[in-house]
């Protein structure tokens, strides 16, 4: 099953508006970090999970981020056979619509040690470090998660932020890199040629996602952006600004950038794997491109706050996606990069060109110039923030 392109993208709502941003930019406090009591520990704040008499879990998700049947949209197949499978009862919730705006609804509960009503809740990495850095989220039991075990990608195990593989379990990953129209314009293959050649001048846009945009750049200049300095961070956002001041960038968007990049209204972007694969689907001219630098890679995980009661009952729908043929199944409505070793041959059964598409399945060549942004601490996302909404005017 194939999904049209979509003008609003589930990573495209990942960004949101400007306004939280811009409220932390301003030296707004981080929400939750800092406030008196916010931070708990696994020993102060003790979760009791009743999954052995309580058949249910309460499941929140992005929306468009699930397979739905194409003939009645109220089914959820792959999460249908869960329920089947399991007896287990799901109430299946989209209602993160923003990282920063979902933290926000539960960051008081979280701070007091209270309940949310959720038992398993997607969030991106950057925001996923944040709540595991407070100690809102509860450990997992490995040996409740044996399809995670061997069949997670290796290139999303011992991530800066869950080292031990025991906090977060991705749903799914996506790639962002550049991206340009053939129809418009040649081949780019670097960060320097879009941010530097006369032909692209005002024909690129950037993304407003401080971590995409910035891990490009400081990849391109030879850094990691898994472990970096604050020089280096720096020489990153002085070549950004250099980009912004010659008029080379137009603007800075969110997943707006979609439909400018399918109109030939702007030539060149750094835009988001996911997105690029949908527009491809319409226009073959559309590529997105990892550019021999590297890209970054990025997660929406799967993670049990303090206080859910249904522990046990969250990781058994962990462990089923982590089933190769589901994984697939899901992977073919959602279009980004499926997580789970083996999902690529059940692929080949749904849709061999998907099986074949490497910005679902990436070959070891993408995979080995990936890399996931470092986790920050309060005052360096304070700080890196802060410095990169003043070089993109927000």
């Amino acid at each position: 099953m194939r999904n049209a392109y979509r003008p609003l993208t589930r990573r495209g709502l990942l960004t949101g508006t400007l306004g939280s941003a811009a409220l932390l930019a301003a030296g707004g406090t981080l929400a939750g970090c800092g406030t008196p009591g916010a931070q708990q520990t696994e020993a102060g704040c003790v979760s009791e999970d009743l999954s052995g008499t309580e058949k249910t879990l309460a499941f929140s998700n992005w929306p468009q981020y699930m397979d739905v049947d194409d003939d009645d949209a109220s089914k959820r197949p792959s999460l249908d056979s869960f329920v089947g499978d399991s007896g287990i009862q799901v109430t299946y919730t989209e209602d993160v619509n923003d990282n920063n705006e979902f933290f926000g609804k539960v960051q008081n509960q979280l701070a007091a040690c209270q309940g949310t009503g959720r038992d398993v809740m997607v969030l991106t990495d950057w925001m996923a470090a944040r709540m595991i850095r407070l100690g809102w989220i509860q450990r997992l039991d490995k040996s409740k998660l044996p399809n995670v075990e061997a069949n997670l990608l290796p290139s999303l195990r011992n991530r800066p932020f869950d080292v031990d593989n025991h906090l977060a379990v991705p749903w799914q990953s996506g790639l962002a890199g550049l991206a340009y129209n053939g129809r418009v314009t040649k081949e780019i293959r670097t960060v320097d040629e879009l941010l530097t050649r006369p032909d692209l001048k005002g024909k690129v846009t950037a993304l407003t996602e401080m971590r995409d945009t910035v891990g490009l750049l400081l990849m391109s200049n030879g850094h990691n952006p898994a472990d970096f300095t604050a020089n280096q961070f720096d020489d990153a956002l002085n070549k950004l600004k250099k980009a912004v001041s010659s008029g080379q960038i137009r603007r800075f968007t969110g997943n707006d950038y979609a439909p400018d990049l399918a109109k030939g209204d702007i030539a060149a972007c750094i835009g988001w794997s996911g997105d690029i694969i949908q527009l491809g689907f319409d226009d073959e001219q559309i590529k997105f491109v990892v550019p021999d630098s590297g890209v970054t890679l990025w997660s929406d995980n799967m993670l049990v706050p303090n206080k859910a009661t249904h522990k046990g009952n969250a990781e058994a729908l962990m462990n089923h996606y982590y089933e190769p043929a589901i994984a697939a199944q899901l992977a073919a409505y959602v279009n980004y990069i499926c997580p789970v070793q083996g999902a690529q041959e059940e692929m080949e059964k749904i849709d061999p060109e998907l099986a074949a598409n490497p910005l679902i399945f990436p070959d070891e060549a993408i995979l080995s110039k990936a890399r996931v942004f470092m986790a920050l601490d309060e005052q360096q996302e304070r700080e890196y923030e802060t410095k990169f909404q003043q070089v993109i005017g927000a």
